[in-house]
């Protein structure tokens, strides 16, 4: 692929880097301001003991909406899928989703597919909640409850602090839900936790990447949010062909392709999936791979990256967080500006 501009000509300080720095301060002003709104809708659905659960979402939103589906579902124990929008908004069909529960994520709240989908869902009898960053917004009205994700305005294309907004949101949602007083605990912790993995950065890869044309990223559990957040925007900034895989569906076919010099980016967190993540991770390497590995314990022929430290749950987040500095990084030394990523706008307005 070619480069758009030569490294030189990007301005030093970016739109991106400047708003994923101000994610510790995001994540405490949410925690604090929704700490009401959260418990309250914890205690409506605990009540309303719904059946199912949908998410609904798309790009740097839909990878938010995969953390929320794990906890919910290890947390409290409700089957969670994803919404796919057209059902809606392409082919007008109807669902019964009376006793169901549908969460929409979005950073705009204006993109006419998820607003229909949120509208035809509470028509159908689906108690539905918004985790959306602007207020007042179309998605947000749509909806019975709407957690604003205070993360301020975000003008760079790509997603960053509103991801990590999302998360941060998610958690303390279903921590509520659940009525899990580790998770809230470790939720004070995360505006400290994301400030330390800021000031991380990953030049390793930066070197290992900037020649190269695709990868693998590959995470389990709530870990598999990070893998598919960064894909997504190893795509969008960095111009690389980059596939998000759990390290459990790498055996099942795309392990084939990994050999010589392939190069493999591992995100692991501490809890039960992280054997078989550190698994995958070592049987890339013993195919040849160029394997690193963000979290854990790299095994053998894996190169580890320094992350901080954060609760299991949350471990996601900061890794995150240090993997867009490195993204930042990457996209210039590609020649790439991080701010203008090519063909792509802030708000999608898919149909």
């Amino acid at each position: 692929m070619g480069r758009p501009t030569g490294a030189a000509e990007i301005d030093a300080a970016s739109q991106m880097a400047a708003e994923a720095g101000e994610s510790p301060e995001v994540i405490a002003r949410q925690l604090g301001r929704n700490a009401a709104v959260a418990a309250e809708i914890g205690r409506r659905l605990r009540q309303a003991r719904p059946r199912a659960l949908l998410t609904l979402a798309r790009g740097s939103s839909d990878n938010a909406a995969t953390y929320a589906r794990y906890l919910i579902e290890t947390r409290c124990g409700v089957i969670t899928a994803s919404a796919p929008p057209s059902v809606s908004s392409v082919y007008q069909s109807a669902l019964d989703l009376k006793g169901a529960v549908l969460i929409a994520f979005s950073q705009s709240g204006r993109s006419p597919d998820l607003i229909a989908a949120a509208e035809r869902a509470r028509a159908e009898g689906a108690l539905v909640i918004t985790l959306v960053n602007v207020d007042g917004s179309p998605l947000a009205e749509a909806a019975d409850f709407a957690i604003p994700l205070h993360a301020g305005a975000e003008r760079s294309v790509a997603a960053t602090k509103s991801f990590a907004a999302s998360l941060a949101a998610a958690a303390q949602l279903t921590a509520h839900w659940a009525e899990d007083g580790r998770i809230l605990a470790a939720l004070a912790v995360l505006p400290e936790a994301a400030g330390r993995a800021l000031a991380l950065d990953w030049p390793e890869l930066v070197a290992a990447l900037v020649d190269i044309r695709s990868l693998y990223v590959i995470g389990r559990g709530v870990g598999l949010a990070a893998a598919q957040e960064a894909a997504l925007k190893l795509k969008e900034l960095c111009g690389l062909h980059a596939e998000a895989l759990s390290a459990a569906e790498l055996r099942h076919g795309p392990i084939a392709l990994v050999g010589r010099g392939f190069p493999v980016l591992a995100f692991v967190q501490d809890d039960e999936s992280r054997s078989g993540v550190e698994a995958a991770a070592e049987a890339c390497a013993a195919q040849g791979a160029q394997v690193f590995q963000a979290g854990g314990e790299p095994r053998r022929g894996v190169i580890g990256l320094e992350t901080a430290w954060a609760p299991a749950e949350l471990q996601p987040i900061v890794q995150t967080l240090t993997f867009y500095r490195m993204a930042e990084a990457l996209a210039r030394a590609r020649g790439f500006d991080p701010d203008q990523p090519p063909h792509l706008a802030k708000v999608t307005r898919t149909l």
